[in-house]
């Protein structure tokens, strides 16, 4: 007994020793946590900046990827990448979205209006890229009356405006306008160095001509108040200069220059010098203009379907059927409201309707997810993109509603109050059920409609199927079954809802 007692007495002694050790522990564990290091950029930007791995689509890959791992790891913390529609990177960054832009972004002076830059990263020049045949295009001038393609919103696109006296296409990715130029839509196409070095140089039908244009460097956008942050992206883009471990990434990628040289410090080549080969470089040439044989082809399909099946579709599916939810219930109430509400009421009512059917849905989805945070509401991507379809499409279904209930003869109206119903008893067990069958045509076509246009909601930052696609189309070169992919993924999705529509109208109709 007095053993047992003995033990148990060293056992309280020990419990706070334990306790203390296990503390520390945890204390240590959660310092050697990194916190997260987030950043936006377009997964769609296309090589060699961020774009799937051809050999495995779910997984980024880049030479920024690269940059803002070891940026990341300067700085202790973690590399956490976000997609963001490119043209929206910035106001993103200001919503807080991410803590940090990177994404080929020129430093220019109207963006330091907007955001602080870091100390220039990677600098180049503007490339022209012609026809192999073509031999009297060398610079600028040479572009008069000509058609010529570029990026939108991009450095490029000011110069070629500045210099004016031709046609000037601008394009959301920069390997349909390499297409179009190798086919003989364009006369030529200038854009960034690093990506005429990936999309023109590997394109037998393409050459590059002249010199670089003008020059340009990138910069990592941060937030105008985040001073402290921008402090240590500089401490930590300088000490990778330093020590070399960021001229081995861009020669990792092929896109080490003369320009970069120059505001590393370094003593090197002149500015334009040729890109030097590399193994990434290589495999995205040979990704691009390999010819496939069916069986390759058919398991590249397969990719393609099991990645638009895992990423794209779900979320898809998701936004229309809620978004198509809430237009249905506001859509029904903005009805009845314009019907049978007090004229105040109904003027707001009918106000509502031409207001968002006379406005475009990407304007109405910009402010609602990039205008709200200015006066206090922030929105998740995934709600505003519910609310934004819902909101839009309830002004047509409100419609729709109208003239289903006016459809309906005054007389079962007279009916149901003679009975001694309330007017609102009426119009839910009368009225309102006799208009519902009559507009489920209608109805279904907006959804059919509304599942469409939830291709839009990418601008806001939302991964659905349409921006999956174009994702895989500029990585592989492959706007034709990709596109067929993703276009029966969307018949498919909408099929059984018109068939659910069809048997509804059906049965409603025989059980009246």
């Amino acid at each position: 007994m007095k053993k047992i007692r003995s033990a148990l007495d060293s056992l309280q002694l020990l419990f706070p020793a334990l306790s203390l050790l296990i503390f520390l522990q945890a204390v240590v564990s959660a310092q050697q946590v990194r916190p997260d290091l987030r950043w936006g950029g377009d997964a769609e930007g296309g090589a060699p900046y961020l774009m799937p791995d051809p050999q495995n689509p779910r997984q980024i890959i880049g030479f920024e990827i690269d940059l803002m791992e070891a940026l990341a790891g300067r700085m202790g913390r973690r590399s956490v990448f976000v997609q963001n529609q490119w043209d929206g990177l910035i106001p993103g960054l200001q919503r807080g979205n991410y803590d940090l832009a990177v994404n080929g972004l020129e430093i220019t002076p109207d963006r330091r209006e907007q955001v602080a830059f870091s100390i220039p990263y990677y600098a180049c020049g503007e490339q022209l890229s012609v026809r192999v045949e073509e031999k009297s295009i060398s610079r600028l001038a040479d572009l008069k009356g000509k058609v010529v393609g570029t990026l939108k919103y991009s450095l490029a696109q000011r110069i070629l405006e500045r210099e004016g006296g031709m046609e000037i296409r601008s394009y959301e990715n920069q390997n349909n306008a390499y297409d179009d130029l190798a086919i003989g839509r364009l006369s030529a196409v200038l854009m960034d160095w690093p990506i005429a070095v990936y999309y023109s140089q590997p394109n037998p039908k393409l050459k590059f001509t002249g010199p670089s244009i003008e020059y340009m460097e990138y910069g990592i956008a941060v937030r105008k108040d985040d001073a402290e942050l921008l402090r240590q992206v500089n401490q930590g883009l300088t000490e990778l200069i330093n020590s070399g471990d960021l001229r081995r990434i861009y020669e990792k990628w092929g896109i080490w220059n003369g320009e970069t040289e120059k505001i590393f410090s370094m003593p090197g080549a002149a500015p334009g010098a040729s890109p030097q080969r590399s193994e990434a470089l290589e495999r995205f040439a040979s990704t691009i203009t390999k010819q496939l044989t069916w069986n390759e082809r058919l398991r590249r399909y397969a990719g393609y379907l099991r990645l638009m099946l895992v990423q794209g579709a779900p979320m898809t599916l998701l936004i229309s059927v809620l978004g198509m939810a809430l237009a249905i219930a506001l859509g029904l109430l903005l009805a009845l409201t314009n019907l049978y509400a007090p004229q105040p009421f109904a003027w707001l009512a009918r106000a509502y309707v031409e207001l968002f059917r006379g406005t475009p849905l990407l304007i109405q989805l910009y402010l609602i997810f990039y205008g709200l945070p200015n006066i206090g509401i922030k929105l998740s991507p995934l709600v505003a993109a519910i609310i934004g379809l819902g909101l839009n499409y309830a002004a047509y279904e409100a419609e729709n509603y109208r003239a289903g209930i006016q459809a309906i003869p005054r007389g079962q109206m007279e009916a149901a109050l003679s009975l001694g119903m309330t007017r609102g008893q009426s119009l839910r067990h009368v009225i309102v059920p006799q208009a519902m069958r009559l507009v489920i045509p209608p109805v279904t076509n907006d959804f059919i409609a509304l599942f469409k246009d939830s291709s839009i909601v990418s601008v806001i930052t939302m991964v659905e199927l349409t921006k999956v696609y174009g994702q895989l189309a500029s990585t592989y070169y492959d706007y034709i079954g990709a596109g067929l992919i993703a276009a029966a993924i969307y018949f498919l999705m909408g099929l059984p809802f018109v068939r659910l529509a069809r048997w509804a109208e059906t049965r409603m109709a025989t059980s009246h």
